[in-house]
């Protein structure tokens, strides 16, 4: 894994979280946020922890925050602190940006000023959580676009003791099982002569109308 740097600005649930996941990864890690209590909080788990106000465009010049790979504003409740920090991180020529949004309207703007990335972390989380809840044999499923999904599919007795190419799945449904996990064990890009258990968790790629129509003929 190449080693990247990141910036996080904001350590709220939202913030934190993505803070720890990357530095569990061994990646670079800035925090920015205006709360000296969250900053002490994380400054044993980030590479470096910064009390400042990201609003202040010659504080984040000082920090020499275009020089970072990613940078993620996981700033909560205050949608102007919000928009005006992705501006400066955009005028300052941050290579990559990802901006929680509150809601619809915060997300149009961002999109506007030239956000890379805009998520909605509640919303996308009760989704996933909603869609589990009604769905059989999902076990997760992950948007990589408005139209492509990546799915983890519990395998039913259907398809059990069914090789991939006997099932062809990618011809007749035109999705891809690219790993099968066992137990402890994963099968990274499994042959087409790969016997399917039941049991097994299926992780599938492709068009959601296409998983859906795998998942109520086969699952």
């Amino acid at each position: 894994m190449v080693k990247k740097e990141f910036a996080v600005i904001g350590l709220g649930r939202f913030g934190g979280s993505i803070c720890r996941a990357l530095s569990k990864e061994g990646m670079e890690v800035l925090v920015i946020d205006n709360d000296e209590e969250k900053i002490n909080e994380y400054a044993s788990i980030a590479s470096h922890a910064v009390v400042a106000d990201s609003t202040d465009e010659n504080v984040l010049k000082s920090l020499g925050i275009r020089n970072f790979d990613h940078v993620i504003v996981a700033i909560g409740d205050n949608l102007k602190a919000s928009i005006l920090t992705t501006i400066i991180l955009k005028e300052l020529g941050v290579e990559y940006i990802t901006v929680k949004a509150q809601n619809d309207y915060h997300e149009k703007i961002l999109k506007k000023i030239g956000a890379d990335n805009v998520v909605h972390p509640e919303r996308e989380m009760g989704e996933r959580i909603a869609y589990k809840m009604m769905t059989k044999n999902v076990v997760d499923y992950l948007e990589l676009s408005d139209e492509y999904s990546l799915y983890e599919f519990t395998a039913t007795e259907k398809i059990a003791n069914k090789s991939i190419i006997e099932l062809n799945i990618r011809a007749k449904y035109g999705i891809n099982i690219v790993a099968i996990k066992r137990g402890n064990d994963m099968n990274i890009t499994p042959q087409a002569t790969e016997a399917i258990h039941e049991g097994d968790i299926l992780i599938v790629i492709g068009h959601d109308d296409d998983i859906e129509r795998f998942q109520q003929k086969l699952l």
